[in-house]
């Protein structure tokens, strides 16, 4: 891998990136940043980390030709399957390995922040099946418009609390498990969801999701030509991108939510509008005003609803690798009837985004499009079955 896309020893991604924390995060940070590296890359850690990940999480996922999305199209499309993971989606890969690190450093509370919910029911999954207490910060807005995940959670005996500031959305359940991480520096881990927050963070949530594109090196038949995710904080996409990330030939796309469009003021496409700045300790790019104060973001999406991005990720649009493009919540909602019509597979509504984006793009038959479908549709069902109508069919 390239020196251009990893992390430097403060954890700069070029401008991006770094550890903005409070004094007293510092001992907890430091443990991280001095041990993460040499546990996961241990062969005892490796070995476990792989065993859990094919016979409890069922990796690899497959890689599906979409026969019937591809003839909509005029391009050969796959799909890579992470909705087919244990627990729905492809954040079981980072809390398996996150809570296989908390073990090594010794510690016997298992704190995380959800939007979605599906962070949340990985990382209670994970504590479950390792018999460590788990507390889930969860904006109210998110708990009301996610009650499925809400359920599967509390089913597992995670704790849920109910964030009440703020948008009541991700942004502030992230707020309020770093104010419980201050506060119980010594016996608690904070399993981060996505590669945001302070170095060594962004990067160690890259490592344990690269087991994504990994596999599609190792499934593809043929050179992809293309490779899809959608982007909230960026796990997903950073996941299926890594392993191409020194091959120029593959053309690599990451798709925020545009909400409403990227010229209201409901949307959520952080690398179209936003500026540098410190989010949940780390420098990366924020939606703020001109005196730096956090824009409230909107999608229908849960999981997309988040004012900043990973720092990788802002580094990637910088340097050009990644290009970046936003779809909104009706074409997102258009995209995820299409694949449940035409493939009998329902998408999470984060997912859609990415599969939107194909009526954004030039298509012809020499193209090989993959798509990340980061998560399935279960949890969206209220939202996508809403005002069903013949303009979704």
């Amino acid at each position: 891998m390239s020196t251009l896309y990893q992390a430097s020893e403060s954890g700069f991604y070029g401008e991006y990136g770094g550890a903005f924390i409070p004094e007293m995060l510092y001992p907890n940070i430091e443990q991280l940043k001095s041990q993460y590296l040499n546990i996961i890359q241990s062969d005892d850690f490796q070995q476990e980390f792989i065993q859990l990940l094919k016979h409890y999480v069922g990796r690899p996922t497959p890689l599906y030709n979409a026969t019937r999305l591809s003839a909509e199209y005029g391009s050969t499309i796959f799909l890579k399957r992470e909705d087919l993971c244990h627990t729905g989606a492809h954040k079981i890969n980072n809390a398996i390995g996150q809570v296989l690190l908390a073990e090594k450093l010794g510690k016997t509370r298992i704190i995380a922040e959800t939007g979605a919910g599906q962070h949340g029911v990985a990382t209670a999954t994970a504590c479950a099946l390792r018999g460590l207490p788990c507390i889930i910060y969860m904006g109210a807005k998110d708990i009301d418009r996610q009650r499925p995940n809400v359920s599967r959670m509390q089913m597992l005996g995670a704790e849920i609390v109910s964030v009440e500031s703020g948008s009541k959305t991700l942004k502030d359940a992230t707020n309020e498990a770093i104010r419980d991480w201050i506060n119980n520096p010594v016996d608690t881990h904070y399993i981060i969801g996505s590669v945001v927050g302070p170095h060594p963070y962004p990067e160690m949530v890259t490592l344990l999701q690269a087991i994504i594109s990994k596999e599609i090196q190792e499934q593809a038949k043929k050179k992809p030509t293309h490779i899809i995710a959608c982007v909230g904080g960026g796990s997903n996409a950073i996941g299926a991108f890594y392993h191409y990330l020194d091959d120029e030939e593959v053309q690599l796309i990451g798709v925020e939510a545009a909400g409403h469009g990227i010229d209201t003021s409901m949307t959520a496409a952080t690398l179209a509008l936003g500026t540098p700045g410190v989010l949940h300790a780390s420098m990366t790019r924020v939606m703020q005003t001109i005196d730096g104060q956090v824009i409230e973001p909107h999608s229908i999406s849960a999981g997309l609803d988040y004012p900043g991005i990973g720092p990788l990720h802002a580094h990637l649009s910088d340097t050009g690798r990644v290009l970046y493009h936003s779809v909104t919540d009706q074409e997102a909602m258009k995209a995820a009837h299409q694949l449940s019509r035409l493939e009998g597979i329902i998408p999470a509504l984060e997912s859609a985004h990415a599969l939107a984006y194909l009526n954004n793009m030039d298509h012809n038959s020499g193209q090989t499009i993959i798509i990340n479908l980061s998560g399935r549709g279960d949890k969206d069902l209220a939202t996508l079955t809403n005002g069903i109508s013949d303009e979704t069919e």
